[in-house]
């Protein structure tokens, strides 16, 4: 990967005349995203991110943590560590000041127990297609003190989806589960390498967790066929 996603996180930090990234997936037409939203302060979030931060207890792990506005939010508070398989993005949040930050994908995370894990911004979105979702789950259930949670974001996107006359939706065929899509990343002239992210129902969400020893609990739900879940042992 180019990392074009850190790269353009690292040259906002740094005012490398940072610009625009443009992101398309397989059922979406290219679209602009300003990095600067990347780096938005608590106020500026949105009520399902806002809620998880205030719902965070103890020792936290923050998967993806992008450009790492939750954990500077959050270690006002509390002890944090957060992740992320980019380097430029975690070469930024160490120079924003996120005190723990560490290049490194949760499922090879060794040796550590926390109390809150949290995965934001379509958190489901690294299991990257359905299949895998137990092997993350299950990483996930033991990172965790016994009494501690997963909170984890989500979208339902069965409404981007033409329907039928019955009021049925015209789902591809190619892929397992309608919420596989993929995403390419352009910035600065430069292509990003195709790759998978998963958006999940709620219900599907709850069976995998049901069916990996989790609990479920639907802790929010946003304006725009969002959610916040809460997965507990």
């Amino acid at each position: 990967m180019k990392d074009l996603f850190g790269k353009a996180i690292l040259d906002y930090q740094t005012g490398n005349d940072p610009q625009d990234l443009i992101t398309e997936t397989s059922i979406s037409e290219e679209d602009e995203m300003s990095v600067a939203y990347l780096f938005r302060d608590y106020k500026s979030m949105p009520a399902i991110e806002q809620k998880a931060l205030m719902i965070a207890k103890g020792r936290v792990l923050d998967v993806g943590c992008g450009a790492g506005s939750h954990a500077l939010f959050l270690q006002k508070g509390l002890e944090i560590m957060a992740v992320d398989i980019s380097p430029n993005a975690v070469e930024a949040c160490c120079l924003r000041g996120v005190k723990n930050a560490v290049c490194i994908n949760v499922l090879e995370l060794e040796n550590q127990k926390f109390d809150t894990i949290i995965l934001l911004m379509n958190g489901t979105g690294i299991f990257g297609k359905l299949k895998n979702i137990s092997t993350y789950l299950e990483k996930l259930k033991s990172l965790l003190h016994p009494n501690g949670q997963i909170l984890i974001d989500s979208s339902d996107i069965i409404y981007m989806f033409d329907e039928d006359e019955d009021g049925g939706k015209w789902i591809p065929s190619d892929v397992d589960y309608y919420g596989e899509v993929t995403f390419t990343v352009k910035y600065k002239g430069e292509v990003e390498e195709t790759f998978d992210w998963l958006y999940i129902d709620y219900n599907t969400l709850q069976n995998a967790a049901h069916a990996n020893g989790l609990n479920c609990e639907l802790v929010m739900e946003g304006e725009h066929y969002d959610y916040l879940a809460r997965l507990t042992v």
